[in-house]
C-alpha cells in the first residue's frame, strides 16, 4: 500500500477576491475553466490548484463539483469575504465556517424550515490541527443570494445566531458534504451591515479596499493552514483512492 499525497482545491468566488489572488500570484500562469481562470502552485509540498468559482450559490456549487471531478482533492478550501452583522463581529474578523445554512429559500408548498435544513450543513473540523495560525472566530456562516438586507439584520441575529453572511459558503459546504470530501471555509469581514444600512452600500470603494485586506491576511496565513493538515489517501495496486485518514 502506498501513501500519495492528494490535491487540494483553493476556491476563489467574488471578481474582487480573485484580483487580490491574482496579485499575490501574479508570476503564475492561469488557465481558463468553464466557471473562471485557474491556476497550480505548491505550497508546504502540497500541489495546489486555485479556482475562480464566480459569484453566487449556482456557480459556487457548479465549480466546486466540477473541481472535485477534475483533481479529485483531499481538501477543499474556500477563502473569501462575508458581511458582518453590525454588533456582532468587527471588520475584519476572521470567520472560521462550522456550520452554513442558505437563508433564502422561500416555500410556500410544504415546509419552509425543512426546506432550510435540507440545505444546511455541519463541518467537522475535527482534522485541523490546533493551535490554528491566526486569530479565527468559529462560527456558523448564513448564506443568500444577496446582499444582507438592513431590514433582516435583527432577524438573522435572533433566528439563527448570525454573526456574518455571505453568497457561496452554504453551497459550497454542501456540495463537499456530499461527496465526503474535507472542507475548510475561512471568510474574512469585509464590511458591516446594521438595521439602518451597510456601510458599503452605494460605497463600492469601502467593499473592495475591506476585501484587498482580508484577502492579503488569508493568503498571507494560507501556508500555515496547509502545515495544520494531512491529506493523504491510500493506494493499492488495481484499487482506488481509499477513505482519508
Amino acid at each position: 500500500m502506498k501513501m500519495i499525497e492528494m490535491p487540494v482545491v483553493v476556491i476563489i468566488s467574488a471578481h474582487s477576491e480573485w484580483r487580490a489572488v491574482r496579485e499575490g500570484f501574479s508570476t503564475v500562469s492561469a488557465h481558463a475553466g468553464p466557471f473562471g481562470e485557474w491556476f497550480e502552485t505548491g505550497m508546504q509540498d502540497h500541489r495546489v490548484i486555485f479556482v475562480h468559482g464566480g459569484w453566487g450559490k449556482i456557480a459556487a456549487a457548479a465549480s466546486v463539483q466540477w473541481a472535485l471531478e477534475q483533481w479529485r482533492p483531499g481538501l477543499v478550501i474556500n477563502l473569501g469575504t462575508c458581511g458582518g452583522l453590525a454588533g456582532q463581529v468587527d471588520r475584519g474578523a476572521i470567520i472560521l465556517a462550522n456550520e452554513t445554512l442558505v437563508y433564502d429559500i422561500v416555500e410556500q408548498m410544504g415546509d419552509a424550515q425543512a426546506a432550510i435544513d435540507h440545505y444546511a450543513t455541519r463541518l467537522d473540523l475535527s482534522w485541523l490541527r490546533e493551535p490554528y495560525p491566526m486569530a479565527v472566530i468559529p462560527a456558523r456562516l448564513v448564506s443568500a443570494d444577496r446582499d444582507i438586507v438592513a431590514g433582516e439584520v435583527g432577524w438573522l441575529r435572533e433566528q439563527y445566531s448570525a454573526l456574518a453572511a455571505d453568497w457561496e459558503s452554504g453551497a459550497i459546504a454542501w456540495v463537499c458534504s456530499r461527496n465526503r470530501t474535507r472542507c475548510l471555509i475561512l471568510r474574512g469581514v469585509s464590511d458591516l451591515v446594521s438595521e439602518s444600512g451597510g456601510e458599503a452600500y452605494g460605497k463600492p470603494h469601502v467593499f473592495h479596499d475591506g476585501t484587498r485586506l482580508v484577502m492579503q491576511s488569508l493568503l498571507a496565513a494560507l501556508p500555515d493552514w496547509l502545515a495544520c493538515v494531512s491529506i493523504k489517501a491510500a493506494y493499492t495496486t488495481g484499487a482506488g483512492a481509499g477513505d482519508i485518514p
